[in-house]
This record gives structure tokens, C-alpha cells and sequence, in this order.
């Protein structure tokens, strides 16, 4: 893969958090033995659908700094969502997307707490556990200052964002990553056209320090990669999302090229007139941090 044109170190969060040894599944209001309220889900090891997300409010009316050292926010007293996670040789992270100040706190497998506040980037959480243990996840997802506000929880094996990029604002995209939603070869005229693949928008990384017109939030690996043999047809990137999303495109020729709003309802566009041969590694960013569901679309027909 050749090589971007600039330098960064993608950082991994690996946070042991703070941890106290729980006692019971109830401590200082809030109990683990309850339903969790947004649902639960069972996961192995190499799970598809990576990162998996879930919507959820923060917040509630306990304290986190009571229920263990080094935690903070306000929390609810039933978990917001329980993970039972069959471990293999990955790391495991949970973290938090919103407009507000979100928090985490975790009840782990062998019954420590687990908290972070902004380790995820822009008022964002992230728990990472770098050996994580086989077993229930119970997780809050906390609101800071008691604002309650709705969040996406994602849990991944990728490398922390959710969308495969680092956690924060240290990390840098990556191209030479693997494309968290798969990577095709076309040839000029190909058919269909337009060529689809749905993707999930956004991460902890901020499009602006590429500069020019990039913007939102994106993930350290590509959401795609297209590997292009052109001929005398212009080629055509494009997101349909019922969200404000952004593309970030490095070219065949080691090029960033950026766009917002120009395929018109909030959703970009870039059309490469003249498009060379070569590897089109495409990130699908959030404007604002919200990510959301949507179908990037590669095409020669124009728009």
C-alpha cells in the first residue's frame, strides 16, 4: 500500500480503567442483576458485523464517582446494555458517540469496574481491554454534568473506534489498514452501475487535520477500497444517509480529496473527472459526530 502524505501516530487507547473488585452485583445504587435497558447480545471472538452499535440515552440519577474510584458522570441503576463475550486473542473495546459529554462504566467479567470519560476524543468515552476475559459485560454509559443526551455504544475487536481507527485526536487515518466494509475491483463500464455497499458513517478521528475542504469525523481504517482500472469515463463517490455525512477520499496518486454537502440533502459527492488506475481508499465520515446507517455508492453514469 503506498504511502500517505503526511506523517501521524495512530494511538490505541488500552485502558485498564479504574477498577475496585465488586463485591456483589449491587453497589452504591446501580445493580448488574438487572435487565439491562437497551438489550443484550451474545458475542464470540471475530464476531462479523464489527463494530457492533446500539442507541441509547445517557445518564440517570446515581453518581458513578460512588460506585467506584476514578468513575464519573451520573448513571442509571440498571446497566444500559450486557454483553456476554466469548473471548479469543483480540483486544475488546467499548465506546461511546455523541453530541454530549459522554461517560462509561463497565462491570467486567471477573467483577471490577472499568471507567473512562474522554478517552474516545470530543467528550467521547473509550474502555479498552487489551486481554479481555470470557464472560458478562455490564455496561452504563454515563452523561457528565447530568445532561442526558442520545449516544451510539459500539463494541469492536477493530482497534477502538468503532469504525477501525484509534481512539482521540493523536490517531491518524491509515490506508494501509484492511477496509472495515470490504474492497472490490472494478473495470471501467462495469456493471451494475452504480456499484453499493452499506457502511456505518463516522469514528474519533477529525477529517480537518488533513486540511483543505475535509470535515467530520472519521475512523483510522478506510470503510472502503476500491481497486479502479479507468478508461475514458469519469468515476463517481457518493453517500445516500438519512444522516450529515462526509467523504474522505486518498486517490491512486497518494491525493486526499474532500467533500460536505454537494451531492445535495447533506450527503457528499467527488467525482474524479479524469480518474487514474490505482487504489481509492474511501472513509465515510459524520458531520458533528452522529454517525448513522447509509450506502456509499461508486458510479461512471454521473449525477
Amino acid at each position: 500500500m503506498r504511502q500517505l502524505l503526511f506523517t501521524g501516530v495512530a494511538v490505541l487507547a488500552v485502558l485498564s480503567g479504574s477498577a475496585a473488585t465488586a463485591q456483589s452485583k449491587r453497589q452504591s445504587g446501580v445493580d448488574a442483576s438487572e435487565r439491562a435497558t437497551y438489550g443484550e447480545i451474545r458475542l464470540s471472538s471475530g464476531f462479523t458485523d464489527d463494530p457492533y452499535t446500539v442507541s441509547v440515552t445517557s445518564g440517570g440519577s446515581i453518581d458513578a464517582s460512588d460506585v467506584s474510584d476514578g468513575c464519573v458522570g451520573m448513571v442509571s441503576r440498571a446497566p444500559d446494555f450486557q454483553l456476554t463475550y466469548e473471548a479469543g486473542s483480540l483486544p475488546l473495546s467499548f465506546g461511546t458517540i455523541s453530541d454530549s459529554d459522554t461517560t462509561l462504566m463497565i462491570n467486567g467479567p471477573d467483577g471490577r469496574w472499568s471507567c473512562d470519560d474522554d478517552s474516545g476524543g470530543d467528550g467521547d468515552a473509550l474502555v479498552t481491554y487489551s486481554n479481555p476475559g470470557s464472560g458478562v459485560y455490564d455496561i452504563w454509559v454515563g452523561a457528565w454534568g447530568g445532561n442526558s443526551d442520545s449516544a451510539q455504544l459500539f463494541v469492536t475487536e477493530l482497534s477502538g473506534d468503532g469504525n477501525g481507527g484509534s481512539n482521540g485526536s493523536g490517531g491518524s487515518p491509515d490506508a494501509s489498514l484492511t477496509a472495515t466494509y470490504g474492497e472490490v475491483r472494478l473495470r471501467s463500464g462495469f456493471s451494475p452501475d452504480p456499484y453499493r455497499v452499506e457502511v456505518y458513517s463516522g469514528g474519533s478521528l477529525e477529517a480537518s487535520q488533513l486540511g483543505g475542504s475535509c470535515v467530520g469525523r472519521i475512523a483510522e481504517a478506510p470503510d472502503f477500497q476500491l481497486t479502479y482500472d479507468a478508461g475514458s469515463l469519469p468515476l463517481t463517490f457518493g453517500v445516500e444517509a438519512d444522516g450529515d455525512t462526509t467523504l474522505v477520499i486518498n486517490g491512486p496518486d497518494g491525493r486526499w480529496s474532500c467533500d460536505d454537502d454537494s451531492g445535495g440533502q447533506a450527503d457528499p459527492e467527488i467525482t474524479f473527472r479524469n480518474p487514474q488506475s490505482g487504489v481509492y481508499d474511501v472513509w465515510v465520515g459524520a458531520y458533528g459526530g452522529n454517525g448513522v446507517s447509509g450506502e456509499l455508492f461508486v458510479t461512471e453514469l454521473g449525477r
